[in-house]
């Protein structure tokens, strides 16, 4: 089985796909469009992608990829990794002297604070994963650091400057496995649903409420609820849920097919056990 994930070696989506056990051969691939896509297209058999920060929130590209051009991927299983930054540079390279801080974009935000405070006159740039970002130093012209795992640091031959510099202790990540649709899921309990959806209604007064009503009508708990635009023009957005319970579930099931009554487009993304 080739399993695709956010390369290069040494990002926090490899020591995921490490630390789930899963046999198999892992394919690096340099964005995460790129390894939604990669299964998509048949070039890979499963992938493990981020979806989700405790910190920074969503991952914008993991949901639109999802939503808009992986038709026939489904969601079947999720982790969640503590995820801790380090800053690292080349050797002779202090703190004071950064005049660049390479990284990942759902990383610089997730050390702002640390990146405010510590290092307020870099120019921070954005690189495909925090492993490339740790490569990128050692051909830069300026003096550069990144914010990288301490793993993607040592392989470049990195000095590491800070350590823990992520702005909250219980930084974590959460991480979902795609698959073609009709994979059975990864076993366990309890379970978890992913639903998306839009509708030709959007901008009518409660369309929202009435969306989510068939929800709260039958106990279904929603443990997450995220908006992104619909790229049509401002106002229109498609909405990713989380629910409690597998699709197959009468209340989950009913309230999705419900959903179909004031949205244009219902989608379940995948049904899963719950980290």
């Amino acid at each position: 089985m080739r399993i695709g994930y956010l390369g290069p070696p040494g990002t926090f989506s490899e020591q995921a796909l490490t630390e789930s056990q899963t046999e198999g051969e892992a394919v690096p691939l340099p964005t995460i469009h790129d390894t939604v896509m990669a299964l998509h297209g048949g070039e890979v058999d499963r992938a493990l992608v981020p979806i989700e920060n405790s910190v920074e929130g969503s991952v914008n590209a993991t949901l639109d990829t999802l939503a808009n051009e992986a038709e026939g991927v489904v969601i079947v299983g999720e982790l969640v990794l503590p995820v801790h930054y380090c800053l690292a540079a080349r050797a002779g390279v202090g703190i004071g002297d950064v005049e660049v801080l390479a990284s990942h974009p759902q990383a610089t935000a997730q050390c702002a604070h640390y990146i405010r405070e510590r290092l307020p006159r870099a120019t921070v740039v954005a690189a495909n994963s925090t492993a490339e970002a740790a490569r990128s130093v050692l051909g830069a012209q300026r003096p550069t650091a990144a914010l990288s795992t301490r793993r993607a640091a040592e392989a470049a031959g990195l000095s590491i400057l800070d350590e823990h510099v992520e702005d909250t202790v219980n930084n974590e990540t959460r991480f979902v496995w795609l698959a073609p649709e009709g994979t059975a899921p990864h076993p366990g309990e309890p379970h978890k649903t992913t639903v998306v959806f839009w509708g030709a209604g959007d901008d009518s007064p409660g369309w929202l409420v009435r969306c989510l009503s068939e929800f709260a009508f039958r106990g279904v708990n929603l443990t997450l609820i995220e908006s992104r635009p619909r790229r049509l023009s401002l106002g229109h957005y498609m909405f990713f849920a989380d629910l409690e319970g597998r699709a197959t579930d009468a209340p989950v099931g009913e309230a999705v097919g419900a959903l179909g009554k004031h949205a244009e487009t219902v989608r379940v993304l995948g049904s899963y056990p719950r980290a």
